[in-house]
Formats: structure tokens, sequence, C-alpha cells
């Protein structure tokens, strides 16, 4: 990368037109910016990664704090490699109705149920047992940073979205799903099977009756935590969750957040799954405590 930014990249004149490979928020890097196009000239001036460093720099600079890849970049990658199905013989496959009787033998069979509603709808009541990973974020990339590629899949969704939950997830290789409940999460409520919900609670209401002796599950990146951390809250990135659960307690209450309150409620979906029964999310995460002046403090192991 460092010899063609060097040779390649920056030999080109300034008024050249680039178009990014990658959005804002994506997995493939870091630091990716939100313009939908730009320029070599404005690169050279703008792109931390375009300044003039020895290849020894650059490549510290380029991987300091970089996030674990998702589980879905080596499956992509062996695709690729191999080859793949055509994507309407997937969606012809795996777009399919499953009555309530049906979906529960699946789930009887140790499939996964993904809960692909918003998370304010999915705290209010959904499937036990269900993972809770919204389609209005990067859904497809949380899939596949969550769960296993080779996992089979029942999906819950709003009406209307079963064929884009499905299209998304054999995007990025996810093609073992078993089909969608029929009727969606109202099916399943009004047959009178058992349902569940995530308590919730705003920042306010939080800081009034917090106390040093709780615990809280900060979920996001580890680059995040610069900006500010709860005083006392165990910093575990939504990546390495599953794996840190020896060390956490399933008889104590937690507290979770993110930044805005899309990655926690997954958190708390997956604590639920795994046994954790008391948890509260904070809605609105970090980004409203900031506006309810709720004080903050910088971890000794980040630098701001």
């Amino acid at each position: 990368m460092y010899e063609s930014i060097q040779k390649k990249i920056k030999t080109l004149e300034d008024d050249v037109i680039v178009y990014p490979g990658h959005g804002a928020g994506s997995a493939c890097g870091k630091n990716i910016g939100v313009e939908t196009w730009s320029t070599i000239g404005m690169q050279k001036k703008l792109n931390y990664a375009m300044q003039p460093m020895s290849k020894e720099e650059f490549v510290h600079v380029v991987t300091d704090g970089l996030t674990e890849p998702p589980k879905y970049f080596f499956v992509d990658a062996a695709i690729n490699k191999k080859g793949y199905e055509p994507i309407d013989d997937v969606m012809h496959r795996n777009v399919n109705k499953l009555s309530l009787e049906e979906f529960e033998k699946q789930v009887g069979k140790g499939v996964i149920i993904l809960d692909a509603r918003e998370a304010d709808v999915f705290e209010k009541g959904f499937i036990p047992d269900s993972v809770n990973i919204g389609l209005n974020g990067q859904y497809a990339v949380w899939v596949g940073s969550l769960i296993d590629a080779k996992d089979p899949l029942v999906l819950v969704t709003e009406e209307g979205q079963e064929e884009e939950a499905i299209l998304r997830l054999a995007r990025v290789g996810y093609e073992n799903v078993k089909g969608y409940l029929k009727g969606g999460f109202r099916a399943w409520k009004d047959s009178g099977r058992k349902v569940d919900h995530i308590e919730v609670m705003h920042p306010i209401s939080f800081e009034k009756q917090y106390s040093p002796e709780e615990h809280v599950i900060d979920v996001r990146n580890e680059g995040e935590w610069a900006g500010g951390v709860i005083d006392g809250a165990q910093l575990i990135p939504l990546t390495r969750l599953t794996r840190e659960f020896g060390i956490l307690d399933k008889n104590q209450k937690y507290y979770v957040h993110c930044a805005g309150g899309y990655r926690s409620m997954m958190a708390c979906s997956i604590l639920r799954k795994n046994g954790f029964r008391n948890v509260v999310n904070i809605t609105g995460g970090i980004n409203l405590m900031k506006e309810t002046n709720y004080k903050l403090v910088v971890p000794p192991t980040v630098h701001a």
C-alpha cells in the first residue's frame, strides 16, 4: 500500500477525481470519510496516510488502532476465490415463509433467531433468545462480525422487509437462511406464545440512580473511549463480548451502552440469550449522555 501511494497515487495530477471503495463506518479500514468523491489534491492535503513519512511510520500509522477483521471477511475472500452461487438462486432458496410451527421447529434444532427490527421496537417485545441486529444500521456488517456464516438463521422482520434482510445477508456470504417468520413478531405475540423484552433507561434516570458499586459495560470500539467513558465501566468492544463472558457474572445487573443505542441493544440481546437476565440498555448511549452533561472520564489506558 505504501509503495502504491508513493509511486502511483501521488504521481497523478491534483485534479484527478477519486471515488471511494468503501463508505464511512466500513470495517474495511479506519477513519473512512463520509465524502462520496474527492480529488488527488485534496487527499494529498487531508489524508493522514498520504503525508510524508517513512515506510515504517506508514505501517504504524495505518495499523494503529485498527480493529480485528469481521468473521465474514475471510468467508468472502474464499467465496471470491472459489466462485459463488447466483444470487437469484440463493434468494429463491432462502426467501421462505415459515408458519409459527415451522419456525419453532427450526428453533428447536438450534437455529439462531435473527431479529432485524429497529432497537426501539425490539426492546418492547421479542421472541426469547433472539439476537437483534437492526436493518436500519450496518446490518450485514454486524451479522458478519457476530455470527458465523455456517450458522443457520431464521429471521424476524417488519412486514415487507423480509427480502431486503435476506439479500443483504447474501451479499456478505451469509446464505444459510432457513426462512422468515410469516407475520413477524406480531404473529408470534398474537398466538399467545412467550415474549421477552429489554429494560431501557434514559441517561438522566441512569445518572440519578447509578452508584459506583453497580456494573456498566461499554461496548464501543477502543478508538471511541478517548472521548470519555463512565467511571468504572467495563470496556468490552461488542465484537469481543462473547469471549469475555468469563469475567462477567450472570447474577449481577449490567447497564449496557454504546455511542447511540444500536450496538448496545445487540449486546443486550446477546447477553439475554446467554443467560444474563438482568440487563438494561442505556438509550441514546454516550452521545445522549454528553448532551445531558454527564461527567465522563478518560481511562488511563487511552490517550486523549
